[in-house]
């Protein structure tokens, strides 16, 4: 066998590992070994939430976000500040500003930002949904929590643009979230304070 494995089959399972972001191939081999070391009641388990998330996970109506229900526990709570919106980039920036505490309206995943580079253009990510909520939602502020890049940038000025013939705040968060950084490798502390600390966006 003209192969770095013993087995086809365990390689197979570690290119599959492999292919997920952030995990290298030795990493891929001692999680594919340890589940080799598992029972097999275990693996079903670990298989059968993989199958199960794909099939059966939604996407809110109204945010984006992830959910087991059509409308998100956070879209559906009534305790949220409902004339208030967070815009973010994705999943993970909710989950981010949520763990700080800091923050008690509402979210719109946007599910990418404006990339001409990468070929992402506003048609490409929910801008329009967001728009199409101001009015019904009677939505005061609008605070934009995009990546502090050149492209995070450009999509905050892009809906700014298109909320103006609204008349809404739209804020966004301070920068002690440092530029180039992603929200989900930023600290809570510093997150949190950046949301309190929210200016004005004029464009």
């Amino acid at each position: 066998m003209n192969s770095e494995y013993p087995s086809q089959l365990l390689e197979n399972a570690v290119n599959q590992f492999a292919s997920l972001p952030g995990i290298g191939r030795k990493t891929s081999l001692r999680l594919v070994l340890n589940l080799l070391r598992r029972s097999q009641t275990d693996v079903l388990n670990f298989t059968n939430s993989l199958v199960n998330l794909k099939n059966e996970v939604k996407y809110c109506r109204i945010c984006h976000n992830i959910s087991d229900t059509d409308v998100c526990s956070i879209c559906s709570s009534t305790r949220r500040n409902r004339q208030l919106v967070c815009v973010v980039e994705n999943i993970q920036d909710v989950m981010s500003i949520e763990r700080t505490g800091q923050y008690n309206g509402l979210y719109h995943v946007l599910g990418g930002v404006i990339s001409p580079i990468e070929g992402v253009g506003p048609n490409d990510i929910e801008v329009e949904s967001l728009v199409s909520r101001i009015v019904p939602e009677q939505i005061e502020e609008v605070v934009f929590a995009l990546p502090a890049t050149i492209e995070g940038d450009t999509t905050n000025y892009y809906i700014y643009k298109r909320l103006q013939p609204f008349n809404i705040i739209t804020t966004q968060i301070a920068r002690g979230v440092a530029v180039g950084n992603e929200l989900e490798y930023t600290d809570e502390i510093t997150l949190g304070r950046s949301i309190i600390n929210r200016t004005e966006f004029k464009g």
